[in-house]
């Protein structure tokens, strides 16, 4: 069960000179030793691994975007938000009212907020009032308290298993007892909800999908990166863990597809790292990566809304931490939602991608997205267009902007750890600048450092970053 709300809206110079003090005919003989032996031991260095030989500074990555028409739409409320029942258990409902949470969850909207998660399963439900009752048999509170999440779990956690198909006439009972009660006549159902589509699992959804496809208004499953017990910050930067979620969700794509073409499809729970997360690491900057690549590989294929877990909770996998403090992913989801619309746009990028060898996967470490810029930021005009940028290379990058993005204005918004811990820092800088919360009833203001029309855009290594590109008057962004 899923309860589902919608809530308002310079480089040093390596130059090696010879001694002032020299003549000038032993200059210039010093000069063409020097050059010769540094020739001769360039050719014997090793190439380093991710960079391209002898051109990690001279090498242009040009950069265009198709503006005629979006390859994608999703949801309004796209980026969405999950509470754990924990929250009751655990004594923290009291603090919801809190000013301060109240002011970090408005930053966030519009957006879908579940009250969900693996605490549910064991919590019952009391309805005195429940009409479907008296006609006999189980009424919704049955089935709302006996189909969770992850049912491919069940047998785990339950000592008992269901199948697809039980599950999908399930769905069905349940649907047919909401509509009579006015309350519920008009709600969503959402399912199944299921894990990590290994083949069980992909059996389980397939055997739903052919008894009540039809029944959900959207398909969900789940998603969670890595164990968080044994987890370390450079995983976090591994290109193979980023593209694991492309293989689910064209797994996912294929069954749905099969029974009900063009379902929606929600990702409704997603975490980096298991076992509640890991303190300094899937509470830092180095998680990022993950979350900014989910965000734009969902949208990019088509997913219509993705659910994170969680807002506000113990642990460390949350936006908020435990004194009600923003970490790094919540500043990044803030910008996501200030400056990303829900229109996706093709991206073209000419010297990005090496040629493979045989048998050899090219993973990108530079990994650009692209989507109309929000409609509801009245800083920028309809058509502008916003690039979102994750640079896991550990050298910078230069991007030239080309075809109908060439010499338009530019926002930067470059996010970038704060303090000394690095990449395990729980702090941000924007553009410099550290984010921190004017008071409990206020944030921040997002400011943009603005980049003169056809300048090169530098990335440095090993961050993320949002750009806007003004005054395109892009077609496929003129209108909502």
């Amino acid at each position: 069960m899923r309860v589902l709300c919608a809530f308002p809206e310079a480089m040093p110079s390596s130059n090696s000179r010879p001694p002032a003090c020299l003549a000038p005919g032993a200059l210039y003989l010093a000069l063409l030793l020097h050059l010769s032996l540094s020739s001769q031991a360039g050719d014997r260095r090793p190439l380093p691994v991710d960079r391209a030989p002898g051109l990690k500074e001279k090498t242009l990555i040009l950069l265009d975007v198709s503006t005629k028409n979006p390859v994608r739409t999703v949801n309004e409320n796209f980026l969405s938000l999950q509470l754990d029942p924990s929250i009751i258990h655990d004594g923290w409902l009291d603090f919801l009212s809190s000013k301060r949470l109240v002011t970090l969850a408005r930053g966030l909207s519009p957006a879908f907020l579940r009250f969900g998660g693996k605490r549910t399963d064991f919590l019952q439900f009391q309805n005195l009032r429940n009409p479907a009752k008296s006609r006999g048999g189980p009424g919704p509170d049955y089935y709302l308290k006996n189909y969770e999440d992850e049912p491919n779990n069940y047998r785990t956690m339950h000592g008992r298993a269901v199948n697809g198909s039980q599950l999908g006439k399930d769905y069905i009972q349940l649907k047919s007892l909401l509509q009579p009660i006015r309350i519920y006549s008009r709600a969503s159902l959402y399912g199944p909800n299921i894990g990590r589509p290994r083949k069980n699992v992909i059996a389980l959804l397939d055997g739903f999908m052919k008894v009540a496809g039809s029944t959900v208004d959207a398909v969900t499953w789940q998603h969670c990166y890595i164990d968080g017990r044994v987890v370390k910050v450079m995983d976090f930067l591994k290109t193979r863990l980023l593209d694991t979620l492309s293989d689910q969700i064209r797994k996912i794509q294929k069954v749905v597809n099969t029974y009900t073409p063009g379902k929606k499809i929600w990702l409704e729970g997603v975490v980096t790292t298991s076992a509640g997360g890991t303190n300094n690491l899937s509470d830092s900057y180095a998680a990022g990566f993950l979350w900014l690549n989910t965000l734009g590989m969902l949208a990019n294929q088509g997913i219509d809304v993705v659910i994170r877990h969680s807002f506000f909770d113990h642990g460390y996998n949350h936006l908020v931490d435990q004194n009600f403090n923003p970490l790094p992913d919540y500043w990044l989801s803030l910008l996501y939602k200030r400056l990303i619309g829900p229109k996706v746009l093709a991206v073209h990028v000419a010297g990005l991608q090496r040629k493979p060898r045989p048998g050899r996967v090219i993973r990108d470490k530079l990994r650009i997205y692209a989507h109309c810029t929000n409609h509801h930021n009245h800083n920028y005009v309809r058509g502008s267009i916003t690039l979102f940028i994750i640079n896991l290379h550990r050298s910078r990058k230069k991007i030239k902007l080309a075809g109908t993005l060439r010499d338009k204005l530019v926002h930067q918004y470059l996010l970038q750890p704060y303090g000394q811990e690095g990449l395990k820092s729980k702090s941000v800088q924007l553009n410099g600048q550290p984010l921190v919360m004017v008071d409990d009833g206020t944030l921040p203001e997002l400011k943009p450092r603005p980049l003169r029309a056809g300048r090169t855009l530098v990335i440095p290594p090993v961050t993320m970053g949002f750009y806007v590109v003004k005054n395109v008057n892009a077609l496929a962004c003129r209108y909502r």
